[in-house]
Parts: C-alpha cells; structure tokens; sequence
C-alpha cells in the first residue's frame, strides 16, 4: 500500500514530485481496477494538471491524490450517490470536506464507489485481497482503492460501520472522527445524527496525517513514540458473535498492547449501552426514511430492492419511538462518558470476523452501531489477518479525544506489528 505520510516526505525532501505519484497511482489503476471496480469516475489528465502546480509543495497535502465517495458533492465530477436517479448529475460546489481537501493541497483524482445513498444495495466494487469477497460497505470503493495501493488516501462516511467495517475488511486503517468533527455539509444525508465523514489510508500515521492536513488540528501522531494507552478490553453483548479468529484477533491485539507497556483491564458495558445499540437502529431507519423523502416519494421504482423494502418498514417508525430512541441515546452517551473516566480508550472487534464471500451483502455492522452512536473517534487498527483475509481492532476514543484515539491506535498497530 501506499503510505501517506512516506510520500509526502518524499515530496517535502525533493525525492518525488506531486505529478510522479499521481503516475504511480495510475499504474495500480490501470493493473487493479479492472477487476476491483474501486472508481466511478476518474480523470488521471486533470490530476496531473493539477498535480503540476509548484503551489502544491508548500501545502499541508503536498499534492497527494485523493479518492471521494460518490455522496460527497464535486463541482468537477458527477455526483451520483450510486443511485440512476442520479445519473450524471453534476454538482455546482465541492462539499466543504473536498474544499478543505483542496485548499490543503490534496489533488482529487476520481469518485470512488458506494453503496446506494449509501445504505445496503452493495456497489460493483470487489475485497483487493480476494475478489470473491466483499470489500465492506458503504464505503466500498474508497478502502479498496486504498488496499490496491490506487490511492494513498481516501473519504468515506459512516452512518452505521461504513468506515471501520470495509477498513477491517481490507486491511488499511479507518478513522471515523468525533460526530462531526470533519464538516459534512455537502454530504448527501442518510441519517443527519449519525453521518459522519472519516478517512482511509495505509496506516494510522497516515490517517491522522491527512485527518490533520484538511482540519488544521494537531492530530499527527508521528513525530514521537506513542505514549503507553490505558485501554479497556470490551467484548461488548455481541461478543459470541464475532468469529473464533476475531476473538483470537481482540485477544491477542490486547496482549500484544500491554507487553509494550499499556494497561490493559477488562470492561463490562452497563445495560445502558445495549439499550442504546437498539435504539441506534431506530433513529437510522427513522431518519433515513426522511432524509430519503424524495426519491421514496418521486422514484420509488428506482430504487434497489433491499433499500425499498427497508424504508417501507421504517415508515411504520413512529416519533414517539423516535424520540424515546433518542433519549436513550443521549443517557448512553453520558454513561459512556463517565465510564471512560479512568480509560483512555476501548479496545474491541471491529466487524463479525474477515470479509464474507459474496458480492450480495456488504457484511453485517453489528460492532460499529453503538460507537457510532455515541458520536465517540474510532479506528480500525490494520495488521491481523484469517486465511488471507485482514482482521481489524477497533479503538473507541472519547468524545473530542480524537489524537488521543488516534495515539492508541498507533501504540496497539505497533504493538501488533512487534
């Protein structure tokens, strides 16, 4: 894969030029994505183009080419939410992420595959790793890009696991931030008080790099050692459902962390939290059933099967159970809060086990929903595998904690890797 952060080092020393690795990334494209189908539009011409401009070497990206799933508006792309009723529909803006992208020097080489409005309907995209697998959803082409080394860095979104789950699926590392932390204005809405924009890239360094570069946070974690976390071992109340090698996986990564000197203490979630999984798959299919309004209403008949169906059934949701969700939801959060008082972050599965085989399912994202719930910093921590198929850790930071969920998250990949 291609790491980020190595790159643009490179490029800062004067070992390789902005345009050079736009070459490198076409040449993955024109080798991979024939078969891994990662990209829904792509212009290689206009990236160089923009790839040569001197400007970019003085800026945080330094050039990087960049991959944007297909809900994100581009004012120089189509914009089709992988829907036909969007077909080539052409924004007139950028959404505020791809701007920052851009005024931070990262150069947008192409769409990259989702699912439908970014839901269940799996997109063409295919697991690098073995292509009779899934990649994950519904962030499907932006991992895959990155796991084929087409691109260093990619967006992607998550409403329910659609950054950590397709991160672990094909092994690159996932940052789904604190609830908003990078804008979504521009986004096509699946469920308003879930969505939330996050990143794709070779290793945790890189995405909070790039996580960085566009938000002007200090969120970088390669300048020094990551310090020792404090971590809570979580099995969560789905824990029996996660596959033996996953188990092992969780296990092992835990050891592996407090070898290297973390402090590691197993958690019991309160009944709170398992309430409040529940209650994330009401306030989902309850606002994706507005947020859909019109296409639900004008092309029903466009729509994919599963996605249909889905929101005949969310139309029974009533806003009384909305509402009761909603309240669980925010006595969760505060329980969570108070119970990471004395843990920095929570260490857990990040999906059932390896990528499933199939194109028909984008795989289930039972271990994401609470987290992204809360609103808490994820990341999917790369480097186990089952078979040949990745395995990925999930780090859950607290609540505007992001560099501290991203420094775990480098302390348990090099613990991992050691």
């Amino acid at each position: 894969m291609l790491s980020a952060l190595a790159l643009a080092r490179r490029i800062e020393a004067g070992e390789l030029t902005p345009r050079a690795v736009v070459d490198v990334c076409a040449e993955a494209i024109a080798a991979h994505e024939k078969e891994v189908q990662a990209f829904v539009a792509l212009d290689l011409v206009a990236a160089r183009r923009s790839a040569d401009n001197p400007k970019l070497a003085a800026l945080p990206l330094f050039g990087l080419p960049v991959g944007v799933k297909d809900i994100f508006d581009t004012f120089d792309f189509p914009t089709e939410y992988g829907s036909p009723i969007y077909a080539g529909f052409q924004p007139r803006a950028d959404a505020a992420a791809v701007a920052l992208t851009r005024r931070a020097g990262g150069v947008v080489l192409g769409k990259t595959a989702t699912t439908e409005f970014a839901t269940m309907v799996p997109a063409a995209t295919r697991n690098p790793h073995n292509l009779d697998h899934t990649p994950g959803g519904s962030s499907s082409g932006s991992c895959a890009a990155v796991a084929a080394s087409m691109l260093p860095i990619a967006f992607g979104s998550q409403t329910a696991g659609s950054v950590i789950r397709p991160a672990s699926f094909c092994g690159v590392a996932g940052f789904k931030p604190s609830y908003r932390l990078i804008p979504t204005a521009g986004v096509k809405d699946v469920a308003p008080h879930l969505d939330t924009a996050g990143v794709f890239a070779a290793g945790v360094a890189d995405v909070a790099f790039m996580t960085a570069a566009i938000l002007d946070r200090d969120l970088r974690v390669d300048r020094s050692p990551p310090a020792a976390p404090r971590i809570a071992l979580t099995r969560t109340h789905l824990w029996s459902k996660a596959s033996a090698a996953m188990q092992r996986a969780v296990e092992r990564a835990a050891r592996a962390a407090e070898k290297a000197g973390a402090k590691v203490v197993d958690l019991t979630l309160p009944a709170i939290l398992e309430e409040a999984y529940a209650a994330q798959f009401v306030i989902q299919d309850h606002e994706t059933f507005r947020s859909r309004s019109y296409e639900y209403d004008a092309h029903r008949d466009k729509l994919g099967k599963e996605l249909r169906e889905s929101l005949d059934a969310a139309a029974a949701i009533t806003a009384d159970a909305y509402d009761a969700a909603r309240r669980t939801a925010k006595r969760a959060r505060q329980a969570l809060a108070d119970l990471m008082a004395e843990h920095d972050v929570i260490l857990t599965a990040s999906a059932p086990g390896a990528a499933p085989k199939g194109l028909g399912s984008t795989g289930n994202p039972m271990f994401n929903r609470l987290w992204t719930l809360m609103g808490t910093p994820c990341v999917n921590v790369p480097g186990l595998s089952e078979d040949g198929l990745p395995l990925g850790i999930q780090i859950v930071g607290r609540f505007g904690r992001d560099r501290a969920a991203l420094e775990a998250a480098a302390f348990v990949e090099r613990a991992i890797a050691e």
